[in-house]
């Protein structure tokens, strides 16, 4: 062994050197570790509420799923023309922010989708997963999910009453949740087309607040 090999700077240059490595492999071994489980968790979870079949349970589910998008449009839509009817400048500026942070969180999804490309649960796993319902889009994230909770997020923000929230939060969460049990979405789909959608919700208080200057001139 050389001068150089016994020298205190290279042994402690080594020393950090392989404390690096280590440090890398751990991160990387635990990253992938993590990545499994989580992959785990989303198709077992998604497995046990896809099994929930009680008849009660599958009507609702059904109903919840596929009326998503007639309330997630004709709120906004009934709430303009409420305002036109009556001509209350206030309310129809409540229904274009409650119609565009729906719109928004449309485009933000389906834009997503189409560029992670997930494949639905009911493809990757057609002996684990039983599809209630058949859907063309990649999976990731949910739309009706988004929408929803953008429709939510949205009233709860103009009409923050009990009797809003309420009802509003449930029917947000009963339509992520019909969603993974007719088995076209994973749990993870479904938690990040919530946060997109409440998301753009929140983000659209101050994109109206320029929007309604333009339209409204105040």
């Amino acid at each position: 062994m050389n001068t150089l090999t016994k020298s205190p700077i290279f042994a402690a240059n080594y020393k950090k050197d392989y404390m690096k490595r280590t440090i890398f492999f751990v991160f990387f071994a635990s990253l992938l570790v993590f990545n499994i489980s989580a992959q785990n968790w989303d198709i077992n979870t998604l497995h046990k509420i896809n099994s929930w079949d009680g008849k009660f349970i599958r009507n609702y589910n059904k109903i919840i799923s596929r009326t998503e998008p007639y309330i997630a449009v004709g709120v906004p839509v009934a709430m303009a023309l409420a305002a036109w009817v009556k001509k209350d400048r206030e309310l129809l500026k409540d229904a274009v922010y409650v119609g565009t942070s729906v719109a928004g969180a449309f485009v933000v999804t389906y834009g997503m989708k189409y560029l992670i490309d997930r494949e639905r649960p009911f493809d990757r796993y057609p002996d684990r997963v039983h599809a209630y319902s058949h859907e063309t889009s990649p999976s990731f994230p949910s739309g009706h999910t988004a929408t929803a909770f953008a429709l939510a997020t949205s009233l709860c923000v103009k009409y923050p009453k009990w009797y809003v929230i309420a009802p509003s939060a449930l029917w947000a969460c009963s339509v992520g949740v019909s969603r993974m049990n007719e088995g076209v979405h994973y749990p993870s789909d479904v938690l990040a087309g919530a946060v997109i959608g409440a998301g753009c919700a929140v983000v659209n208080i101050y994109v109206n607040r320029w929007l309604n200057k333009w339209l409204f001139g105040n």
